[in-house]
């Protein structure tokens, strides 16, 4: 009896995979809301599959395959986030994901990619030849891609407006360390200020 484990913070976007999930052949279903219970869940439930979004509450999805790695746990990720291929793909399958389907994709592309993991496969999106970046946004993307995923999550909680305390709650850091991280991104991302910090991810779309 094959089984799964859907994470998304969306209640609509939960049901909308889980019937995906159900017309390929999955009857036992389980669902997590943030990105903490994921580990416990997965070890409760050893499921087949996990379907992750990038965006979630308390941890992101990025933290979470990392811990997966980490772990041992040899379950395949398909991630389905609202963030596009182009910044987070090549992301995620360093970190270990089987596939990465976009949520603006349509949903069949959703059901290919678990038939794929489930029968010892990857499904990853062919980014688009015809897409060109200005020279600024070209330099932007390398400083991005330059960061660890680490550093992704910590700029895309600070850029939210995540308190430093939290972060350090969240990641399981100290206060001086994320203090170091957000002093670290400034520099490497080459802006003024948090604030600055801030319209850097939301004119790339990281947030």
């Amino acid at each position: 009896m094959k089984s799964a484990l859907i994470v998304d913070d969306h209640p609509v976007v939960r049901a909308a995979v889980k019937i995906v999930l159900q017309q390929e052949g999955f009857q036992r279903i389980y669902e997590a809301n943030c990105g903490s219970e994921v580990m416990a869940m997965v070890r409760e439930h050893q499921p087949d599959v996990v379907v992750l979004d990038i965006s979630l509450p308390k941890l992101d999805g990025l933290e979470v395959l990392a811990r997966l790695h980490d772990s041992g746990e040899r379950c395949p990720v398909v991630v389905f986030s609202a963030h596009e291929a182009m910044l987070f793909q090549d992301r995620c399958i360093r970190a270990g994901a089987a596939a990465y389907v976009a949520k603006s994709n349509d949903l069949q592309h959703l059901h290919k990619a678990i038939h794929a993991v489930t029968v010892g496969y990857t499904y990853f999106a062919q980014l688009s030849t015809s897409v060109s970046l200005s020279a600024s946004q070209c330099s932007e993307k390398q400083r991005i891609d330059g960061l660890s995923s680490r550093e992704l999550t910590i700029c895309r909680y600070l850029a939210m407006g995540i308190s430093n305390k939290q972060i350090a709650e969240n990641l399981h850091l100290s206060h001086k360390t994320v203090s170091t991280y957000k002093t670290r991104l400034i520099k490497k991302l080459d802006v003024k200020s948090a604030v600055h910090l801030r319209d850097f991810a939301l004119r790339n779309r990281l947030i």
